[in-house]
């Protein structure tokens, strides 16, 4: 059989010499790890298609992929490698392009001559390079780990052309600019490619909302922009809200003071200055020192931080003792509000906050949106919150399609131009369509017509000249159904009477609680977090006994429980149908998979570890389990976290058919609004219905920061 080289001259005869020592030295270097002809075509298919003299079409460059595949597999298992290689390794495609003269003596017999142009765009050979190398490394953590037993989860990896404009005045000094330009660039997940030859452009000053479905990648591109695995001028500071802040025994306020490190150091110095003068160890030059140092602390108004920092912490619900709390003291929630806190007082250039409201009650989000509606930088944010979005972003991101599309407006404005423009690539489509029908019946009529034969060649010609439009690309619809309990029984279903609660005899949690709800219950509790509400609904289904008072429930009630913790109660390291099937067992696999079809846990995705999905897809394959054993009584816990705003509007919908009582925890304003009828509200060791709803909850919290200064 022909070798590699003999296959790439016979099929590509004038292959210039850059690809071809390219592709063969992939070859050379990684045949091995190519355990598919799918994954050798992805490799390097596409370069070929371009190059080709001869226009050969995705049929025939898989064909020439097979037989360089099955070269490959000669010799013990695809031990041998193309017998005719000109490199050890594929050429930085980087290193040609921007220094030519430079490796000219290295490379003397695959540089192209002067003059000569290579036929193949080198950024689609940069970024082919990296995603081959990034897959290499995977691959090779992978199989370093296999035999230790623990679950390896895949690996998000970014690549990018270079630009030579950009490198030459990042390295000279002369960009100065904060604009975000990250253009022709690719991020995957493992196998799976999120986005490709996408665009981003983030304008310094303007606020960003990303949008788009479940599992596309989203948070995936944020941590790709704040590992800087995305090229990013290094004088743009980039800051990104992910990880709790650890527990020490820093208290809260001195935690988000000492992100400001510039006044930290001057204080610091000041205070090591100050000792040697009073010590009298000085040298003479420290009164100097201390001059400049006070006017760099007046200049940086460090005497106004504390005062700051206090107003951060106490909009997201830090009061004045907490602020004085160390962190250790914190929940992990109150410690992800802290991460935020020190996000915003740190003021980067660049602020990347990934679903902010998860971790807030109404009243933080409220302040929320207020402050960063004065922010002086560039905030791109990440979340399902229309009401959010509406409040705080100045431009939409919508990531679809392995793509981005930027729409200028809030989301409401967003939604409207996004149908406009679906209409109108619809009807172009269309249009055209019925144009190439209309050449395409003259041209079959007068095919074989000699009197008509310059006309039908004419017509061929404009066919081919025609733009290839395509049919729009309407997402999905998500459609979730919560199946009825079919029994109805007389209300109360489910009382509290004259509660009492505490976790510590000294601290009330509850005083004389009485509620009640009943099969046509659709209820919404809000408080501030720390008010009780998680604890009211687990006295509820009777996980937590009273310490005065009296629980009582239906004997027929069976009631679901989707917790905010809902990730802790599932199996990460087995899939979605092995997970049903350990909960449920008896029932056959296409039953599995019609459960967790009905929540959009479909195809690969229900035979995937559950640790690899998004966390709206855990989500829904939560929402998958609870509702397996069609309860009547559904007790939802912050049931919006993490999941899509097409998620929400069919949960909203599934909620509304359901035919049972629900009492759901929720800080989801427009969520509120399309379930709920009845508004109750935690707080001072017991729940009042609110009349007026949510408007008046509303109005309610808007007094309170008016009285406390922070509107």
């Amino acid at each position: 059989m022909a070798s590699c080289a003999d296959i790439l001259r016979s099929e590509f005869p004038d292959l210039d010499g850059e690809v071809f020592a390219y592709v063969t030295g992939i070859l050379h270097a990684s045949g091995a790890d190519f355990e598919s002809v799918d994954e050798l075509v992805e490799a390097v298919g596409e370069l070929l298609r371009e190059v080709s003299q001869d226009g050969k079409d995705d049929g025939a460059i898989r064909e020439i992929c097979q037989r360089l595949f099955n070269t490959l597999q000669l010799d013990e298992g695809r031990a041998q490698r193309c017998s005719q290689v000109l490199l050890d390794a594929p050429i930085q495609l980087s290193q040609i392009t921007d220094g030519y003269n430079a490796n000219a003596d290295l490379l003397p017999g695959l540089l192209l001559k002067r003059g000569q142009t290579s036929m193949v765009n080198a950024k689609k050979l940069e970024k082919a390079e990296a995603r081959l190398k990034a897959k290499q490394d995977k691959r090779m953590e992978r199989d370093s780990l296999k035999s230790s037993g623990p679950l390896v989860l895949e690996e998000a990896s970014a690549s990018q052309a270079a630009s030579k404009k950009e490198t030459r005045m990042e390295s000279s000094g002369k960009n100065k600019s904060y604009d975000v330009r990250i253009e022709n660039f690719d991020v995957s997940f493992g196998e799976r490619v999120l986005l490709a030859g996408a665009d981003l452009n983030l304008a310094f000053g303007r606020r960003y909302g990303l949008v788009g479905r479940n599992g596309l990648g989203k948070t995936t591109l944020l941590k790709m922009i704040a590992s800087r695995s995305l090229r990013i001028p290094l004088h743009i500071s980039i800051l990104h809200v992910e990880q709790e802040v650890a527990g020490d025994e820093t208290p809260a306020l001195q935690s988000v003071l000492e992100c400001d490190t510039t006044r930290e150091s001057l204080l610091r110095e000041e205070r090591d200055l100050t000792a040697k003068v009073n010590a009298g160890r000085g040298e003479g030059t420290e009164g100097a020192r201390l001059s400049e140092i006070y006017a760099k602390l007046e200049e940086i108004e460090a005497d106004k931080a504390p005062a700051r920092a206090s107003v951060i912490l106490a909009g997201l619900g830090f009061n004045a003792n907490m602020q004085q709390q160390t962190t250790k003291e914190f929940s992990g929630g109150w410690r992800m509000r802290l991460a935020l806190a020190r996000a915003l007082f740190a003021r980067p250039d660049l602020l990347l906050l990934d679903e902010p409201t998860n971790m807030l009650d109404v009243r933080a989000i409220l302040w929320l949106e207020t402050y960063l509606q004065t922010w002086q930088s560039t905030i791109l944010v990440v979340s399902h919150d229309r009401n959010f979005l509406n409040a705080v972003a100045t431009d939409i991101i919508h990531l679809h399609s392995q793509r981005l599309d930027t729409y200028r407006g809030d989301f409401e404005n967003f939604m409207k131009i996004k149908e406009e423009r679906l209409k109108n690539q619809q009807r172009e489509y269309e249009a055209q369509q019925q144009y190439r029908e209309h050449i395409q019946v003259f041209i079959d009529r007068f095919r074989y017509n000699a009197n008509r034969a310059s006309q039908v060649q004419s017509k061929l010609k404009l066919l081919e000249k025609l733009p290839e439009l395509k049919p729009v690309d309407k997402e999905s619809e998500v459609i979730m159904k919560f199946p009825d309990g079919f029994e109805k029984f007389s209300p109360p279903v489910l009382q509290l009477d004259e509660v009492d609660f505490y976790y510590n005899p000294s601290h009330y949690i509850f005083r004389s609680l009485s509620i009640s709800a009943d099969l046509e219950s659709r209820i919404c509790v809000v408080g501030e977090n720390g008010a009780g509400k998680s604890t009211m609904l687990k006295i509820l289904m009777g996980e937590l006994a009273p310490v005065r008072g009296i629980r009582h429930a239906h004997r027929n009630l069976k009631i679901g429980y989707f917790s905010q913790h809902h990730v802790d109660q599932l199996d990460l390291n087995i899939s979605a149908v092995e997970l049903l099937a350990r909960k449920f067992p008896g029932k056959t696999e296409e039953e599995y998979r019609h459960q967790l079809g009905s929540y959009g846990v479909s195809g690969d995705l229900a035979v995937r570890p559950v640790a690899s999905l998004s966390g709206g897809q855990k989500s829904r394959v939560a929402f998958a389990q609870m509702t397996m054993s069609c309860p009547n009584f559904y007790i939802l816990d912050e049931p919006t976290n993490h999941l899509d705003m097409e998620t929400i509007e069919a949960l909203a919908k599934a909620l509304n058919k359901f035919r049972g009582g629900v009492i759901l925890v929720s800080h989801d304003e427009r969520f509120i609004r399309l379930v709920c009828q009845e508004l109750w509200v935690c707080e001072n060791t017991t729940v009042t219905r609110i009349e007026g709803g949510f408007d008046q909850y509303r109005d309610i919290l808007k007094e309170q920061f008016q009285k406390e200064g922070f509107l």
